[in-house]
């Protein structure tokens, strides 16, 4: 069973188009990586998938359900944690909780319990009570984690949510992540530039660049695919072409790159 199905997905901005034709598919309780260079498309694809743009051409399913046909069936069922930082430092992390349980339409006898096991999921009971603005980097992201989790979604989409944290903090998140999974199989779709992270935390992924998604497989055939002692950012670079020097953007890049992307796609 699919959890999420992008088909030939258009997002346009002007005139300048964001997400060209791009397709791809999530398995009901995988992590799954989108994987790209700035401006590839990858948050554009996630703000589509939680109904907050609508797409030019294409189509995308939550669950078996249309986005743009029924948005706020989709909204029932997802949770979401934007790339930038949105808690409010001026509340403490149960009345950030709070916010969320009353905008998710949580029954006032279930929030308590609701925001004390998710705060609890994500390491910050004992922080509960402090401000937010006390907290660190990767308290702010877990919270952030943890409001979307109020309403229990079944799927999870992360915009770079580690992005800025450090090693001891991303780390953090992540096992918070797959303890979350692993307890209630929820799907989990995640954009980052971490290719280790990706590497180690993701049941497959999909490159993208420009627009469009280059291969998506499980990082280890991928890698194989590339060379045997491959990591992933090797293939990360030889898709997207992104580190290959004074000539990158050349015509012969351009081939190269392409080469690469029908072979290892």
């Amino acid at each position: 069973m699919k959890s999420v199905v992008v088909q030939d997905l258009v997002v346009s901005y002007g005139e300048v188009e964001a997400v060209r034709g791009t397709s791809f598919s999530v398995g009901a309780g995988e992590v799954f990586g989108l994987l790209g260079p700035n401006g590839a498309g990858k948050t554009s694809v996630l703000r589509v998938l939680v109904a907050l743009r609508r797409p030019q051409g294409g189509q995308a399913w939550v669950l078996g359900r249309e986005v743009t046909a029924d948005p706020r069936a989709v909204r029932r069922v997802i949770g979401y944690v934007p790339q930038a930082l949105s808690a409010d430092g001026s509340l403490t992390g149960r009345e950030n909780a709070f916010l969320f349980a009353r905008l998710y339409g949580l029954e006032p006898r279930r929030r308590r319990a609701r925001i004390d096991e998710v705060l609890g999921l994500m390491g910050l009971g004992p922080a509960a009570d402090a401000l937010v603005q006390t907290y660190s980097g990767g308290m702010v992201r877990r919270l952030e984690i943890a409001c979307a989790l109020i309403s229990s979604p079944r799927v999870l989409l992360l915009d770079e949510p580690t992005l800025g944290l450090d090693p001891g903090a991303r780390r953090g998140v992540w096992e918070h992540l797959h303890r979350q999974r692993d307890e209630s199989e929820m799907t989990i779709l995640v954009t980052t530039h971490y290719m280790d992270e990706a590497q180690q935390h993701c049941d497959r992924v999909a490159v993208m660049s420009a627009g469009q998604v280059l291969a998506e497989d499980t990082p280890a055939d991928l890698r194989a695919r590339l060379r045997p002692d491959a990591t992933l950012e090797d293939v990360f670079i030889a898709l997207t072409g992104t580190g290959l020097g004074e000539d990158k953007g050349g015509m012969r890049e351009v081939a190269r790159t392409r080469r690469t992307a029908r072979r290892l796609g």
